[in-house]
């Protein structure tokens, strides 16, 4: 069975600092409305954030992007990093975008623990990527 081809643009690694600025804006409205318990919000935002991360971080670390449909193909572009946490890193991206359909889709709302939950996996991811990109 063949690799399945990744869907990516390359991007001048220079643009890694834009894309890190909308998961900045992203990281700072989750927090707020979390603070504010708008618990679907601080989810959105959540997701939001971490898929602006993995596109700075893949943006710096190897000048491409995913572009799939597929948001889990993002995931398999950071574990393809070099960085010593890559893979640990794709792991929790993972897991943030696998909670996107109910947060985004379901007629359920989502719990304060579960807005506290996927709060607390993007601010990490965020901020491991900020640590790479800004030192």
């Amino acid at each position: 069975m063949t690799p399945k081809k990744q869907k990516t643009k390359q991007e001048d690694k220079s643009k890694a600092l834009s894309f890190l600025k909308k998961a900045e804006d992203n990281f700072n409205q989750m927090r707020i409305a979390l603070e504010e318990e708008n618990f679907n919000a601080a989810g959105t935002l959540a997701v939001q954030c971490a898929i602006s991360s993995a596109d700075a971080i893949c943006v710096y670390e190897k000048g491409a992007r995913s572009i799939s449909p597929d948001h889990f193909d993002a995931c398999e572009l950071v574990q393809s990093i070099t960085l010593r946490e890559a893979k640990e890193k794709s792991g929790s991206l993972r897991r943030i975008i696998a909670k996107k359909n109910l947060i985004q889709y379901e007629s359920r709302s989502i719990s304060k623990p579960e807005a506290q939950d996927i709060v607390k996996k993007a601010d990490r991811f965020y901020k491991w990527v900020q640590s790479v990109i800004e030192g």
